[in-house]
């Protein structure tokens, strides 16, 4: 009798008790729908500002050291270009019911529609100049500050270039990039004082140039990578702009742009308007071209053989200088008269120089060869040297930019590199073995010891810089450079070189 009354007694309370468990539940569930709309009209709405909101770019330039020189590393501070980016990007400024959100979304949609318009517009209009875009590829990042070598902004659609006057600041130039996001911000850029129908390029010539290693590596060669595939239909814009640099390489340079150089430190309050703006250069390695990252698959190769082209020297698949004579000059007689292999034995002027090049060119000239002395000048016109180097079967130096010739030379002739005490062997092979491989000429080295270097009448064998190189490489590159590249020069031992010449003189005649 008890438990029955217990248990009617209770089964009101369970079935109320369910019904506001259903009730919450009901409840919950349209808080939940209620947020779950809300969040949904945000992510929507972010998205759509996220995808259209970076439509019209400025290159504004300042001032502050070098541009795309791959040598100093990072050349535009990341945070900067990060604030300037961050800056400049839309803010979504949501409403918190769900009226509210769907008014926003609406706005959004009819947006979308708008900016997707002049999108559409845009992008067609930067691919008719740019060799890069594709129909239907996702658009860039405006700047990629990935690679350790470079950083490189890419701007497509209304790009605008404003000229500055220079500003002192140590080491950089830097290109301020500024997007405008939508098209009613676009109203508010400076107008264009010309217009032009090609992309554009900007760049420095300042850093390390006026040595051929430095103007090959951080300029010509990216240079070559970033614009060769606009097949001169592209504008140099270029800060610190050395004359000298024009006019030596002036074939390269006009032959991958047929329009004037412009002196962006000259360009003060003129406003240019292109359909694309690529603000830097891009660079792979040290005197190279990575084929995997390189537009068209480009090869260091390929490089060689544009610069000869570009110089009007023989086109390819002519042999070296010995060879091509001896297939030309078939008679006997012509045989015998036939010229020796040629050498070009380049003498460094300042540093890493050949302190007995007298007796070096003596000792040449008795292994067989014939022998052209040089000794490299700034000023020297590389239009008629780079034919006496074409005329060469072999190029002779110290380790040194006087060694950046090769790409006048030969497929298979031979680069001999004398490569300095210190332990430079890895530095010979990245700096100038390797590139010469890749371009198909063949590299021997002959590496002094330490009796053939002056540091050892300077400092007598038992210092630390002759005896023992790599404790003087455990203290830092500094010392380094200063012993074995500044200080040093080379006393060559001929009698213990002469082996290597017969070796090259076998490689030529095989």
């Amino acid at each position: 009798m008890g438990t029955d009354g217990s248990s009617s007694s209770t089964m009101p309370v369970l079935v109320g008790a369910k019904r506001a468990m259903r009730t919450v539940a009901e409840h919950h569930r349209s808080v939940v729908g209620f947020l779950l709309g809300f969040f949904a009209v945000l992510l929507l709405y972010t998205t759509v500002f996220s995808q259209f909101g970076s439509r019209t770019a400025i290159g504004n330039y300042k001032k502050q050291g070098s541009v795309g020189n791959a040598d100093t590393g990072k050349k535009v501070e990341e945070g900067q270009i990060q604030r300037d980016v961050q800056n400049n990007q839309t803010e979504a400024k949501l409403g918190t019911t769900a009226e509210d959100g769907g008014q926003r979304v609406n706005e959004a949609s009819d947006r979308m529609e708008e900016e997707e318009l002049i999108r559409q517009e845009i992008d067609q209009d930067a691919s008719k100049n740019d060799p890069s875009t594709e129909p239907g590829a996702p658009r860039k990042p405006i700047c990629d500050l990935s690679d350790p070598r470079f950083d490189i902004c890419e701007i497509s659609g209304d790009a605008r270039t404003i000229g500055a006057n220079r500003t002192h600041l140590e080491y950089i130039n830097n290109v301020t990039v500024k997007s405008l996001n939508n098209a009613s911000q676009a109203a508010l850029a400076p107008s264009c004082t010309s217009r032009h129908a090609v992309p554009a390029v900007v760049f420095a010539m300042n850093g390390l140039t006026s040595n051929p290693w430095h103007d090959f590596s951080d300029v010509l060669i990216p240079l070559f990578i970033t614009t060769r595939g606009y097949d001169g239909e592209v504008q140099f814009l270029v800060s610190d702009l050395q004359p000298w640099f024009v006019d030596k390489y002036r074939l390269i340079l006009s032959n991958l742009s047929r329009y004037e150089i412009v002196d962006f430190n000259r360009d003060a309050g003129v406003v240019r308007c292109y359909p694309h703006v690529t603000v830097g250069l891009r660079s792979h390695r040290d005197l190279g071209i990575d084929p995997v990252r390189a537009p068209g698959n480009y090869t260091l190769q390929d490089f060689r053989l544009y610069v000869r082209e570009v110089y009007s020297l023989p086109a390819p698949g002519i042999d070296i200088p010995y060879k091509d004579d001896a297939t030309r000059n078939n008679t006997a007689l012509k045989q015998r008269e036939r010229k020796k292999p040629r050498v070009m034995l380049i003498n460094r002027g300042r540093t890493r120089k050949f302190v007995n090049f007298p007796e070096i060119v003596a000792a040449v000239r008795d292994a067989g060869f014939e022998v052209i002395p040089m000794e490299p000048r700034r000023d020297l016109g590389i239009e008629e040297f780079s034919r006496v180097v074409d005329s060469c079967d072999v190029l002779m130096g110290a380790h040194g930019a006087g060694l950046t010739n090769f790409f006048f030379l030969r497929t298979n002739a031979v680069m001999l590199q004398v490569v300095p005490w210190g332990h430079m062997e890895q530095s010979a092979m990245r700096f100038y073995g390797r590139p010469a491989t890749e371009m198909r000429l063949r590299d021997v080295e002959y590496s002094v010891v330490a009796k053939e270097s002056t540091l050892y009448e300077k400092y007598g064998k038992d210092h630390p810089t002759v005896s023992d190189p790599d404790s003087i490489h455990r203290q830092g590159w500094q010392l380094g450079m200063r012993y074995y590249w500044i200080e040093q020069d080379i006393r060559l031992n001929v009698t213990r070189f002469a082996p290597t010449l017969q070796q090259v003189l076998r490689m030529v005649k095989e």
